[in-house]
């Protein structure tokens, strides 16, 4: 055999010895816990045969603890790049066969090698963990190889898409790059995210808890918000992935991608036109409006399990990308708190910096009152929400339901925080608060002198209420550009954003501003 055709047979060997990763007992026993390997996801993930694999033959350099008699090709992360949709993306997936998928000083540089790829070609970066942490063989290198991911993070944040998937552990410093990236996806029963584990948190506190318990999928849906999606299956994970992508631009110079519309701009829908309760104080359920007028009714939710007062996710109207933030009367009659408005407020500047048109569909009594509100900064939180709102020159398009009151209106892309397009229906409530609060501050005195002062109240109720239970008085002033029938609705919406397509607006010049975190 000529000296040409030995290197290649070796060259085949290597690469067949690399995609084994820590070898077959690791890979099944990775198998055995219900989860794939790093190559098998990416193959999922990816159009069929379009991955391209760097950095294969890549080995760590550690000789503490007898780490340089035991060495891994590719060093316990597989990265690369490929398509979805046809549509380029860059991707590392930490491999648990190798070291548990700790991080090393060399894994930390294919990770950073291929986010800067993705930098210099504009494209999404995704990221799949599944890792014990870092290598503590490696001491401070393996810290310094976090810090160098985490420094990319930032300065990629609102240039390209960055996603996260968490597929087994993610402890300690590790979970700051997912926390940094702008999506984050969990794994249901097989994932968990904390910075200090249940062993740590018994001998410093003393509470007793489990992984599930304190950092798993469940948790950080409802309870902390720092995932914004779970999965039950690694499949279902993958291919949300991919559904996220279709409705995010490559970069934050090009603009979402555009999907043929078989669904009539001008559908009218009749259910709109009785779903508002009678009775202001009765619920309906903002999902039904949603999915009555974006385009076939399909609708990405973001954070489904958390502040489920306020729901955000992607949607169409007439194959254009939007993102869609609307208060849910079916929870706490739609009020705002500090978690929906943190929750409204990173979605809104996610659609923002990647030039997505935002809907907002109103329907908000007020800020939930209360010393737990209160202490926990509410003032803050709601001014992230106006921030980020104000600070948005993507196209806002504003669609009052029914109750829009206070301080919650103003948070809630009113005119002057430059809403584009301000809507209202028939059936809209704008006003400093409801009619029963308003009278109460309004003629207290009077009514402690009034032959019958309930009669009075209520008389003087009905008269505020037919004052600003409507939209005509905010449409008087030119705040709500038009009335428009429900029904209506979709058509109005499409018809405002084909409007907006031409927008140009920027803010002053500065650094950056100071948004109250």
């Amino acid at each position: 055999m000529s000296t040409q055709l030995e290197k290649i047979k070796e060259l085949i060997a290597l690469r067949a010895e690399a995609r084994l990763g820590g070898g077959e007992k690791a890979i099944a026993k990775q198998h055995e816990k219900g989860k794939y390997t790093a190559r098998e996801r990416i193959a999922m993930l990816l159009d069929e045969g379009s991955f391209e694999e760097m950095d294969m033959f890549v080995k760590h350099r550690c000789t503490n603890f007898g780490q340089d008699k035991k060495t891994f090709l590719g060093d316990g992360v597989v990265t690369g790049s490929g398509t979805i949709d046809g549509r380029l993306v860059y991707v590392f997936a930490q491999d648990f066969t190798v070291f548990g998928g700790s991080l090393s000083e060399t894994m930390a540089m294919k990770i950073c090698k291929v986010m800067d790829q993705a930098m210099k070609m504009g494209a999404p970066c995704i990221g799949i963990n599944d890792s014990g942490g870092a290598r503590i063989q490696e001491g401070i290198n393996a810290l310094a190889g976090y810090a160098e991911i985490f420094q990319r993070n930032i300065l990629a944040s609102g240039v390209i898409p960055q996603i996260s998937g968490i597929f087994g552990p993610c402890a300690g410093g590790a979970v700051y790059s997912p926390a940094l990236t702008d999506f984050t996806l969990m794994m249901e029963g097989t994932s968990y995210m904390f910075l200090t584990g249940p062993k740590v948190v018994k001998t410093v506190t003393g509470e007793d808890v489990s992984q599930e318990d304190l950092g798993g999928a469940s948790v950080h849906a409802s309870k902390s918000g720092v995932t914004h999606f779970t999965a039950e299956t690694e499949e279902e994970a993958l291919a949300l992935i991919r559904q996220l992508l279709s409705y995010i631009p490559q970069n934050n110079l090009e603009e979402p991608p555009y999907i043929e519309c078989t669904d009539p701009i001008d559908r009218l829908e009749d259910s709109l036109n009785e779903i508002i309760p009678d009775s202001p104080n009765k619920a309906y359920d903002m999902y039904n409006v949603i999915a009555a007028i974006v385009d076939n009714g399909e609708f990405l939710e973001v954070q489904k399990q958390y502040a489920t007062n306020i729901i955000v996710g992607f949607a169409r109207f007439n194959g254009q990308s939007v993102g869609i933030v609307a208060n849910q009367p079916c929870r706490y009659a739609g009020v705002l708190d500090c978690n929906a408005s943190r929750k409204g407020a990173r979605f809104v500047r996610f659609c923002d910096a990647f030039n997505i048109p935002i809907v907002s569909l109103v329907d908000v009594p007020g800020f939930l009152p209360g010393t737990g509100q209160e202490y926990n900064a509410v003032i803050l939180h709601g001014a992230k929400l106006l921030y980020a709102y104000g600070e948005a020159t993507v196209p806002k398009v504003t669609v009052t339901l029914r109750k829009s009151y206070g301080g919650s209106h103003i948070v809630m892309s009113c005119k002057q925080l430059r809403g584009d397009i301000n809507y209202a229906w028939p059936s809209a409530e704008i006003a400093v608060m409801g009619g029963a609060g308003a009278v109460e501050v309004l003629y207290a005195k009077e009514a402690k002198t009034a032959e019958d002062p309930k009669a009075f109240m209520a008389e003087k109720e009905a008269e505020y209420t037919k004052l600003f239970a409507n939209p005509y008085n905010a449409a008087k002033y030119g705040y709500i550009d038009d009335v428009i029938e429900p029904r209506n609705t979709r058509f109005r919406i499409i018809r405002a954003l084909q409007q907006l397509q031409t927008k140009k607006l920027s803010n002053p010049a500065k650094k950056h501003g100071n948004i109250p975190l």
